[in-house]
């Protein structure tokens, strides 16, 4: 097993994340924030205006076909805003070094507009479904950009078939309650799976109803807590701030119980996590997205923007200067527990809150996932998909919670940066099709 992990280790942060992951994210995210004349930053306030004024639009009525812009922007920043910016981007510094989050905003930065263009090009060429909405994501515009090869749409499902079954959050989270609650396996994990089930059974309107509750919530403790620390350890930033930059184009040394690392290993982990937690080209959001009710694409790819922004540019990024700044990232514990770690120095009963912390976060982006994975399962086999789905996953998500988290996270790395590499080349395709506005 371990011989095969690391061969898997070096073919994902080397070749996948060190030289594809790179040049294909850098060169098409350039490319088409020139072609767009930098549109994330220019329109960066119109996309909140128009976020804004989703909250109060009345212009949609219950008969209308699809789901509400707003609670389609709430399914799907529950799978972006996730175990991903806590024990993910932890695990890559702890890994790779501070350096990491140079990339990581990077990737962000670029991320949006290949996102828009992602969630555009899905919009705009869904098909009306059975139920009242709508159908569309990667698997339908990869029919556009490869008339001729109708089998890469099929590779596309089945790897989002893999990937929306998100066995690293559920590892953590299995994890976390075991550590700090000593509960046991065989009660954690069928609840688990339980609240699952409901929640995808009501498709995206009933994620996205839960997720409106759970997000917003999380984001604002969070974010006060880190923000807190980072006020009481201000005087440390500016020292931080220079080894990040140090660490992102010189790699790092070792200290304490971190064991090193190259520059492309600092990369290849910014890279590939900055991508993961913000969902940067591997098409599940465009899955979700294509369901909105706004007709215009360029209406609900717009809110994708800031999306990203909320996910990388804030939350990943106190994360990081918050295990950074304490120090614990150099500290050999397991990548979900160094918040906790962190954060327990300087607030009480951290045992209690990070596990539902980890609970939330992890759940809101388990069944965001597993909802896009059904309908690729859907696309694959219309009769019988969906039970077949839920049966593999019922089954991965229980394997992979026996197993440490570095594997099941490597899994999700690798079946991503395959996801991605097809995606950006349909993006590329498909670049005249797409209209950056507001």
């Amino acid at each position: 097993m371990d011989r095969i992990f690391h061969a898997l280790q070096y073919f994902n942060d080397t070749i996948l994340w060190g030289y594809l992951g790179l040049g294909f994210i850098i060169t098409l995210g350039f490319y088409l924030s020139f072609k767009a004349r930098w549109f994330q930053i220019t329109h960066f306030g119109k996309a909140f205006k128009h976020f804004i004024a989703c909250g109060k639009s009345k212009e949609f009525s219950k008969e209308d076909r699809g789901v509400s812009p707003l609670k389609i922007f709430f399914a799907t920043i529950g799978g972006v805003i996730g175990i991903g910016n806590i024990a993910g981007v932890s695990l890559a510094v702890q890994i790779g070094g501070p350096g990491a989050l140079v990339w990581v905003l990077l990737v962000a930065f670029l991320g949006m507009i290949i996102k828009y263009s992602e969630v555009y090009l899905g919009v705009k060429y869904r098909h009306h479904d059975r139920k009242n909405g709508y159908d569309g994501g990667p698997m339908y515009f990869l029919q556009k950009a490869f008339p001729k090869y109708p089998w890469i749409a099929g590779i596309m499902c089945v790897l989002l078939c893999i990937y929306g079954v998100e066995i690293y959050m559920f590892n953590v989270v299995k994890h976390s309650f075991e550590t700090n609650f000593d509960v046991d396996a065989t009660f954690v994990i069928p609840m688990f799976l339980a609240l699952i089930l409901f929640a995808v059974l009501g498709g995206v309107e009933r994620i996205g109803t839960i997720n409106s509750i759970l997000i917003p919530g999380f984001v604002i403790i969070y974010l006060a807590m880190t923000l807190w620390v980072i006020i009481l350890e201000i005087d440390q930033l500016p020292h931080v701030l220079g080894v990040i930059l140090h660490s992102a184009f010189n790699g790092h040394a070792a200290v304490g119980g971190f064991a090193g690392s190259t520059f492309i290993l600092t990369l290849s982990k910014g890279i590939a996590s900055g991508a993961y937690s913000g969902d940067i080209g591997i098409g599940y959001a465009s899955i979700l997205h294509s369901e909105t009710k706004f007709q215009d694409p360029s209406k609900q790819a717009s809110l994708t923007i800031l999306g990203i922004f909320l996910d990388t540019f804030i939350v990943c990024s106190c994360t990081i200067l918050l295990v950074v700044l304490t120090g614990v990232w150099t500290t050999d514990i397991d990548s979900s527990l160094l918040v906790q770690t962190a954060l327990s120095k300087y607030f009480p009963y951290m045992e209690y809150f990070m596990p539902t912390c980890l609970f939330v976060l992890g759940y809101s982006t388990i069944i965001a996932y597993l909802v896009a994975g059904i309908k690729c399962a859907k696309f694959l086999m219309p009769n019988h998909g969906m039970k077949i789905y839920l049966c593999y996953a019922a089954f991965s998500f229980v394997f992979f919670s026996f197993f440490e988290s570095r594997y099941a996270f490597m899994i999700m790395n690798i079946v991503g940066g395959l996801l991605m590499l097809i995606n950006l080349a349909g993006i590329l395709r498909l670049r005249k099709d797409i209209v950056y506005k507001v």
